[in-house]
């Protein structure tokens, strides 16, 4: 009998255990942790707020920046009370001005009204996250419509010296964003950005922070500024003979990563909750609506991305009372759409092989090697009694590398087939939406796959059905 019980564990034990092999490029701890919180705030906030521009051309007086009643703590209550897990605040768009006193400029707060002069919105924001528990991230423009210096050498030093000044007076921070705009300066001339010193110093000042731009070093960009990553999306990227800016890889590309691609590089999907990136008056009335951000959401998170969204401040220096609603709206589909996880609540078994493994994939509480023989098997999910749904969420153990090519999922109500469709890629995350039916069997196999495919988590939901992919 000891010996039975000796090969039963055995057996079980190589289906659970995590393989110490990795396929191909695989994440840092940084950007796993970063892909475990896929959705954060982004505030573009500056002199446009104000002057009603998307591009200032740097000549602004300073002045015009005075928010009336800003407060950084009401920007983290509602980002909080949305689930995000952080804000990145635009501290430097390619006007240059800068929303912190800095000693390298000077066309900065401390040359506004606001405050006269010894106003530091980094600092106060900082705080804020500070206390909330939220992560604070920088937009910080190359590109600055303002300095003399810019389209020299010198400006490659003033940039790198805005870096160091903002990682010791406000980080630590999650993320720093690059934006590859590159245009002329107040004397004419466009800047060559020396980005191997910019990366370089990064690395040796913030070494846990994640880096975006078109191509990384942490994070691309999707290809599109609509939140949507691809149907296809390999966290992977070939870099090599491509640059920030103008000479970055094709946005398709960008938005579909590359099968083979040498680089982990995770896509990053940026949207504005509004037309314009700044805030904007006659925008009031045109604020993205609770279910368009939750089809958002299914396109990007769903897609195995991260999902920032632009939440602007108004002139005040506030979320303005239509963008806090339609995040609110936003935050209750998620929660009422993803709190209960059928297969638990309908107590639904999963099994692989005959195995049930629902203890493990269903309750997240580990990884399922589905061993070399995947192609043969299904992964068998069966319901008591015909439930609703419309909405199943697949989750690879990516620490090990992105393996799955391609998956289908076949729905049944007893004999009748009654959904069936082939995905391509899951990764990180992955949440697949199809109009609504009953049914008490799914099916979902592994078509193709560079390795044997390893689970790390399975859900099946019922959604909205006016956001549900049709």
């Amino acid at each position: 009998m000891k010996k039975l019980f000796l090969l039963v564990f055995c057996l079980n034990l190589h289906l659970y255990v995590r393989p110490q092999t990795a396929v191909g490029p695989v994440p840092s701890e940084k950007q796993l942790a970063w892909q475990e919180a896929p959705f954060y705030l982004f505030m573009h906030f500056g002199p446009n707020t104000f002057t009603d521009l998307e591009w200032g051309k740097g000549s602004e007086n300073e002045e015009v920046f005075n928010p009336t009643a800003l407060d950084c703590r009401q920007w983290c209550r509602i980002a909080k009370d949305a689930g995000a897990a952080g804000i990145i605040i635009t501290a430097k768009h390619h006007d240059g001005f800068c929303l912190w006193p800095s000693a390298y400029s000077n066309h900065t707060v401390a040359q506004s009204k606001w405050k006269n002069g010894k106003g530091d919105v980094l600092k106060e924001l900082s705080e804020a996250c500070r206390e909330s528990g939220l992560s604070l991230g920088l937009y910080l423009s190359p590109w600055d419509r303002n300095h003399p210096a810019y389209g020299t050498p010198a400006y490659n030093d003033v940039f790198i010296n805005m870096m160091k000044e903002v990682v010791h007076n406000y980080g630590p921070f999650f993320e720093f964003w690059w934006d590859g705009a590159n245009g002329e300066g107040p004397n004419g001339k466009k800047q060559i950005y020396d980005w191997h010193r910019f990366e370089e110093t990064l690395r040796d000042i913030a070494p846990n922070t994640m880096v975006f731009s078109d191509i990384g070093p942490d994070i691309r960009w999707v290809g599109n500024e609509n939140g949507m990553a691809g149907m296809t999306n390999w966290n992977l990227l070939d870099t090599a003979g491509f640059h920030r800016g103008i000479g970055a890889p094709p946005n398709d590309t960008l938005n579909q990563g590359n099968v083979n691609g040498k680089n982990w590089i995770p896509a990053e999907c940026d949207v504005s909750i509004r037309p314009g990136w700044f805030y904007h008056p006659s925008e009031d009335s045109l604020v993205k609506s609770p279910e368009t951000l939750f089809g958002i959401y299914l396109k990007s998170v769903g897609r195995g991305a991260n999902l920032i969204l632009n939440v602007p401040p108004d002139r005040r220096g506030l979320i303005s009372a239509s963008d806090s609603a339609a995040l609110m709206g936003f935050a209750h589909y998620r929660i009422a759409s993803f709190f209960n996880n059928l297969i638990i609540n309908q107590n639904a078994v999963i099994f692989w092989k005959g195995e049930n493994i629902t203890g493990i994939l269903g309750d997240g509480n580990g990884d399922f090697n589905l061993g070399g023989n995947f192609r043969k098997e299904a992964m068998e999910i069966l319901f008591e009694r015909p439930t609703a749904m419309n909405c199943i969420f697949l989750k690879e153990e990516v620490a090990f590398g992105q393996r799955v090519r391609s998956f289908s999922i076949e729905l049944y109500q007893g004999d009748s087939l009654v959904y069936k469709k082939e995905y391509t890629t899951m990764g990180h995350h992955r949440l697949v939406s199809f109009p609504g039916c009953y049914a008490n069997r799914i099916l979902i196999k592994i078509k193709d796959a560079k390795a044997e495919p390893i689970l790390n988590g399975l859900g099946v939901y019922l959604i909205p059905e006016q956001v549900v992919e049709k």
